[in-house]
């Protein structure tokens, strides 16, 4: 009987200790590298970091290097020396774009162009699917596993875990019970749990409907500030209700809402998002200055759950061909693009600009 963690469980355990300040460690064969969260680092394990043997770097994204201009001859990442006498208040300025307005000039950075990047870059996806800052402080380390050993930290094996991270973790069916709701008395709440250990999703199905003619479908991201408290910056809450409110008159329907708040980066990085338009710039601008992509949500989740639950054709509730594209590119038929623009304010005229304009929004 096997009772030690599997990669994708090793992969859980390691964005927890990040989460929380703790180091891993990335192995790959004789090659390895101590990682540290730049957003969750301690003092005194900068310290420790500091005084080790060898070159300690800041990765980070070509985003937020972009702004920062600093090189990123990596391609996708930027590796920035880190100074002797750094700080951490050095190291959290260089993560977080919070006072970039206020002290512009960050640098001069020495940015490494030698040497491989490949665990770089992995511990970036790891610190980004935590939902922390894209910034990570690496060490090479010339005997990584017995490190890991020998200080109690978790080893992730670069090459088994690599390509979890670019796959869609399976979600899978954990219960389901009758839940009536304002928009119909006929509702069904599916929950459903990635094997990744990562956030639940949930189906909510109004009625019975077929599985052998198209299902009026509508893939919602989880939003807090819009679906919970009303929020006026987005459109979110209105397009929630709406799309339960055509589902009940409609008799039948399945609403997916995923867990991939702020476009995938989470709610703590899409409040620094917003703190960032509340300095000028858009929802595009402040999403890379923070160092991720347009939109980090991974859709195939809803295309693997809406096949689990036997739908294969639907009308999807939209406005964002992306959605289409991924449901088609996944297996399922969209018969129908279904519009749903609602919720436009004073607040998010803006926003709701720039999702169009940079974002192919069909509003």
């Amino acid at each position: 009987m096997r009772f030690a963690p599997t990669p994708p469980e090793l992969l859980s355990r390691a964005r927890a200790d990040l989460r929380m300040g703790v180091p891993v460690v990335l192995t790959d064969g004789a090659r390895g590298a101590l990682v540290l969260a730049a957003e969750t680092v301690t003092k005194d394990r900068l310290a420790g970091l500091a005084a080790m043997a060898g070159q300690p770097v800041l990765a980070i994204t070509a985003r937020r290097a972009g702004t920062l201009k600093a090189r990123a001859y990596d391609g996708d990442l930027a590796r920035i020396a880190l100074p002797r006498d750094a700080t951490l208040d050095w190291v959290l300025a260089v993560a977080d774009p919070a006072d970039d307005l206020a002290m512009p000039m960050k640098g001069p950075f020495t940015t490494l162009r030698d040497g491989a990047a490949d665990l770089h870059r992995l511990a970036l996806d790891v610190t980004k699917t935590a939902r922390l800052l894209p910034a990570a402080l690496v060490l090479d380390l010339p005997d990584a596993s017995a490190f890991a050993a020998n200080n109690g930290l978790t080893a992730l094996p670069a090459p088994l875990v690599t390509p979890l991270l670019a796959q869609s973790p399976q979600p899978n069916p954990v219960v389901s019970a009758r839940l009536p709701v304002e928009a119909s008395e006929a509702g069904r709440l599916h929950i459903f749990r990635p094997g990744d250990g990562s956030e639940e999703h949930y189906a909510f199905e109004i009625g019975h409907p077929p599985r052998d003619t198209p299902v009026l479908a509508r893939l919602h991201s989880a939003c807090f500030t819009g679906d919970v408290l009303g929020s006026l910056k987005c459109d979110c809450g209105p397009q929630l209700r709406g799309a339960l409110a055509q589902m009940g008159q409609a008799g039948a329907g399945v609403l997916l809402y995923l867990n991939q708040e702020g476009r995938g980066i989470g709610l703590a990085n899409k409040m620094r998002a917003y703190s960032l338009q509340d300095q000028g710039f858009d929802t595009v601008e402040a999403n890379h200055r923070l160092g991720f992509e347009d939109d980090e949500r991974d859709f195939r989740l809803g295309a693997e759950i809406l096949t689990s639950m036997g739908f294969g054709a639907i009308r999807l509730l939209t406005n964002n061909p992306r959605k289409i594209a991924m449901m088609q590119k996944h297996g399922l038929t969209v018969t129908e693009r279904v519009p749903l623009i609602l919720g436009e304010t004073a607040h998010n005229r803006a926003y709701l600009a720039t999702k169009a304009a940079k974002s192919g929004h069909l509003l």
